[in-house]
């Protein structure tokens, strides 16, 4: 279990817990809004990941360290720091987002802030944190900083991943590298994408630190990020983190995910609700704490929403359609 013996240490419970609170929350609105047909392009959700994906974020120093969050990262990006109006108005296709509305609603970012839009070729991200921590070190301004990049199993079977993965490696970047499986890719199940018992056996071949967790449990996911977060500031080279969960939902919501055998629904269980157990049996949080938080995280999402509606749309004929550095 994750120790508690000073302020800071509970406050990162709080923290990360309050991050899968207000991404679930987002995320519920987020999918009302697309089948109410506000939102344009598609929906990915989160649901059932939110632990390991807040446990790293929230390792993680905005303003000081790199990530490059996935599709399902919400919880990370909240934890990193991410402004709940840069994702309603991007969602929303708002000239006022990060993105000008002029990009899918997933790919987002603060480049100049440590986070970088996603990109759909989803290996590419561990090339690019690699590239950015690579400059920093040439620059002599790495100092203890680090990077995170985050895979689903089926980005671990592409060629732009393992070459990545090699490069950091080799170079001994202080970077996380956490892949979530979630047992598909789309609709691929693992036995049909690699042939190992567990993907962190190819931490060994590549001869960097592996850590493999239950993804569903808040303390050991929070516990791992933060050994693996430690190892990577103290020089120990790349961390790959290996995640198991089930991804609740479709892999959109336009996917309704009949793939998916009955066993394994019955058989997963929500780290939300595993987290609320965990918090109450600790003595972290009482039963109204937790209501109080998830009132907020309601508030602060309906107030973020209203806000990007009233906003205007890009103009094909003003705007500046000229690369965003920000």
């Amino acid at each position: 279990m994750v120790q508690t013996d000073n302020a800071q240490s509970l406050e990162q419970i709080h923290h990360c817990y309050r991050a899968m609170v207000m991404s679930r929350t987002l995320e519920n609105k987020l999918s009302s809004l697309y089948k109410a047909g506000k939102i344009v392009g598609g929906v990915y959700l989160g649901k059932g990941q939110e632990a390991i994906s807040a446990a790293l974020g929230t390792v993680l120093e905005r303003g000081k360290d790199v990530y490059a969050p996935l599709i399902r990262d919400q919880a990370g990006r909240t934890a990193f720091g991410e402004e709940l109006l840069d994702v309603t108005r991007t969602y929303l296709g708002k000239v006022t987002g990060p993105m000008r509305g002029r990009d899918g609603n997933i790919h987002r970012g603060r480049p100049t802030e440590g986070m970088p839009a996603m990109i759909s070729h989803l290996g590419a991200s561990l090339s690019y944190i690699a590239g950015m921590l690579f400059a920093r070190r040439l620059k002599g301004s790495l100092n203890d900083s680090i990077g995170a990049a985050t895979f689903g199993d089926g980005a671990t079977s592409t060629g732009a991943f393992h070459e990545g993965l090699n490069l950091a490696a080799v170079e001994k970047l202080p970077m996380i590298i956490l892949v979530v499986n979630n047992c598909f890719a789309y609709s691929t199940p693992n036995d049909r994408q690699f042939a190992c018992d567990n993907l962190v056996s190819r931490a060994e071949g590549y001869g960097i630190q592996g850590h493999h967790v239950d993804g569903t449990d808040f303390f050991k996911s929070l516990e791992t990020m933060t050994a693996a977060a430690e190892a990577a500031r103290a020089g120990g080279g790349p961390q790959l983190v290996v995640a198991d969960v089930l991804r609740l939902c479709g892999h959109g919501e336009h996917d309704d995910a009949k793939y998916v055998p009955k066993n394994l629904w019955e058989g997963s269980r929500d780290c939300m609700d595993v987290a609320e157990q965990q918090l109450l049996e600790a003595n972290y949080l009482t039963e109204a704490e937790i209501a109080e938080i998830k009132e907020d995280a309601r508030l602060k999402v309906q107030e973020a929403v209203a806000i990007a509606q009233r906003e205007p749309t890009p103009d094909p004929y003003l705007d500046d359609w000229s690369a965003l550095g920000s």
